[in-house]
């Protein structure tokens, strides 16, 4: 290691051309001269690291790596420190902190890395892609103009199933079903007035349970037994005051569509009533009697015809090229020093069962983040996951506040400690260099409804991409 006098710092060694991972370094623990030093700078160069605005004893700087194993430290004001807060192991310069990226692991887009991060002539530069205002206008007009050329036929398959539900079934034996098929919701048919009614879904199991645990609820663990799911929503509207100026209480209206209507105005449906899924109802009697329920429409299915249309002309939409980071979609995580902006919502798993119901319904988003102390990902609690607590009647014996985020994930039989592969199916990541086209790839995947935006090696979140997020975008 060089000598701690050192009073410059030499150009980074570093062949033209190469790919290098962006990773933003913080020093968190004050000091007035900050600087990094690590096996990616051979230890002899000094990397300086500059304090952040409106954030007292925090510094940070970027610095590009390849793939693999990293030790490093901190050269605060002549002394060799290290973060506790972060991994950290006995090495050849003592204890030392340390990382490792895969590219691998993280599927990393290599070509989306050599536009974001170069090294040329020795010099790291970080270019990030804009569009022209007119390329985008055209971009969303070439969307808008297939959408609204293709009908929701598009969207039904050859052969499938769709669970409907009567209104004058008992509520826990509706959230039972949900459970046991696998789905988040189901479309509600009044049988006796011959119509699809409305919509159950792990939204109304969350509200359900918040009542039961609530010493002032009106709904009894007995009640549930019988309590039909017509009670339920009535019993909803009124505690949402969905009323009319006298008073009298009003369903919501019932969001469908026909399979004649275009995509476009099924996805301004899907995102303007803020629901995941719009029933697909076909009736050939004019007074839309012996309604017949075809498809259940969602942005994935929309989203994946988007996809496949423009897949081999992708050079006719710009705006597919760019990183994720340099166009305005999804929710992100406040920078160091940034004060504008809204807290992302992230639970720690020691976090009771109550506060990701509250955060969940409080928030209006779809799923939490589980993360570590230093915000690194480990799972995500989704709203459909609270359906698994129906199993073996669980709800009749939790406690919302003694019941954490972890007990809870493993009535899913996940286990946040188990090895990454066996959650990557409920955990789906991106990195904020991956290209629109990407994202809108993977979301397009059955069951995929949001991607977690993570830092390369340490996956600590920064951010979420939701499919709502993407058509926001799209539609402008």
């Amino acid at each position: 290691m060089f000598s701690p006098n050192m009073n410059s710092v030499p150009e980074e060694a570093a062949v033209p051309g190469t790919v290098l991972i962006p990773m933003r370094f913080v020093w968190r623990h004050g000091g007035n001269s900050v600087f990094l030093c690590g096996s990616f700078t051979q230890w002899s160069q000094l990397v300086p690291m500059l304090p952040v605005e409106n954030c007292d004893n925090v510094f940070q700087t970027v610095y590009g790596l390849l793939p693999g194993y990293h030790q490093y430290k901190f050269y605060v004001d002549g002394q060799w420190r290290y973060d506790e807060s972060e991994h950290h192991v006995t090495g050849d310069y003592g204890i030392v902190n340390t990382l490792h990226l895969s590219t691998d692991d993280m599927d990393v887009d290599t070509e989306t890395f050599r536009r974001v991060v170069r090294v040329t002539d020795g010099t790291l530069t970080e270019v990030v892609p804009s569009i022209l205002e007119a390329d985008l206008q055209a971009s969303r007009q070439r969307i808008s103009a297939f959408l609204t050329n293709h009908t929701v036929y598009e969207l039904l398959p050859e052969s499938g199933k769709v669970v409907a539900l009567d209104v004058d079934l008992p509520v826990k034996q509706a959230f039972h079903i949900l459970h046991e098929q696998g789905i988040p919701m189901a479309p509600l048919c009044d049988v006796r007035r011959g119509k699809f009614v409305g919509v159950l879904s792990a939204y109304d199991f969350i509200l359900i349970l918040r009542e039961l645990g609530n010493n002032a609820s009106n709904l009894t663990e007995e009640e549930l037994e019988t309590h039909t799911i017509s009670a339920w929503k009535e019993g909803k509207a009124y505690l949402n005051r969905q009323n009319d100026c006298h008073g009298r209480v009003f369903p919501r209206r019932f969001i469908h569509a026909s399979p004649n209507d275009n995509l476009n105005d099924v996805a301004l449906k899907i995102l303007q009533n803020e629901v995941s899924t719009v029933p697909i109802i076909y009736s050939s009697s004019e007074d839309g009697s012996f309604p017949q329920l075809l498809h259940l429409a969602s942005l994935t299915g929309i989203l994946k015809c988007i996809c496949r249309y423009f897949r081999h002309s992708a050079s006719s939409l710009p705006i597919l090229q760019l990183p994720i980071c340099s166009i305005p979609v999804g929710t992100w995580a406040p920078k160091i020093g940034e004060s504008n902006r809204q807290p992302l919502a992230m639970l720690r798993p020691s976090a009771s069962l109550r506060s990701a119901l509250n955060l969940l319904v409080q928030a209006r988003v779809s799923s939490i983040p589980i993360v570590d102390d230093n915000d690194s990902l480990l799972d995500i609690y989704c709203r459909s996951d609270i359906t698994a607590l129906a199993k073996d009647r669980a709800y009749t014996h939790i406690n919302l506040d003694e019941m954490t985020v972890h007990q809870a994930l493993q009535q899913l039989g996940q286990d946040l400690y188990s090895a990454y592969e066996l959650r990557s199916q409920r955990c789906q990541m991106c990195l904020r260099s991956d290209s629109l086209h990407k994202v809108m790839e993977r979301l397009a995947n059955p069951g995929v409804r949001r991607l977690v935006i993570v830092e390369a090696g340490s996956k600590r979140v920064e951010g979420i991409v939701s499919l709502s997020d993407i058509f926001k975008f799209l539609f402008g």
